[in-house]
């Protein structure tokens, strides 16, 4: 049985289900979305720990696995989307900034290597935490403040780290942990990867 598989499908397919739970039930299903979502966490942390376990870790399996943290994480945005309009619409420009950063992304990404991005890099990590935090207490308390500017700041950072990796890196590959690294690549420069880095 393939595990780390059967965890990537299961966060996927937790992206319908929050999608559906927010649109029919509403405010109600707040607290259920919110354990969803770490649920979701959970299985991005063990599919790295497992597939690197079990032998199997493979480029196809990490671009599946950042494909589908995509769709996960724009579930949740959307939610807070349904649940907070205003909120979202005083911060639209920092926002549409981030979407578009993204699109630019897969898009640089696609014409240079033909292949989607996949790099897994620490600052994307780092937004990753941030954006539980924040959609914890946005959507468990009602609360954005901090934890939603400090997201919304390294989502900006994170995207630029992730343009740079693309725009630096020589050939496709996967796993960079940072614009610095890429660059190491491009150069033929050896550096020793950490798998805490590659969950």
């Amino acid at each position: 049985m393939n595990i780390p598989k059967g965890l990537i499908l299961f966060r996927l397919l937790l992206a319908p289900i929050i999608l559906g739970l927010t649109y029919f039930v509403g405010n109600d299903v707040k607290i259920a979305i919110v354990i969803l979502m770490y649920l979701g966490l959970i299985s991005d942390i063990l599919d790295g720990i497992v597939a690197r376990k079990q032998g199997i870790s493979s480029a196809r399996l990490r671009r599946m696995d950042s494909q589908t943290d995509m769709v996960f994480w724009l579930s949740i945005g959307f939610t807070t989307y349904f649940f907070y309009p205003q909120l979202i619409a005083n911060h639209d420009v920092s926002i549409y900034a981030i979407l578009a950063m993204e699109v630019a992304c897969y898009v640089i990404s696609l014409v240079k290597f033909k292949k989607e991005t996949c790099t897994h890099a620490f600052l994307s990590k780092l937004w990753g935490i941030s954006l539980l935090i924040a959609f914890t207490s946005l959507i468990g308390f009602n609360h954005a403040g901090i934890p939603f500017t400090v997201a919304i700041v390294l989502g900006l950072v994170s995207h630029i780290d992730r343009i740079l990796i693309t725009l630096i890196l020589p050939k496709w590959t996967h796993d960079i942990p940072s614009t610095y690294h890429a660059y190491l690549i491009r150069k033929g420069i050896a550096f020793k990867r950490n798998d805490l880095l590659n969950g």
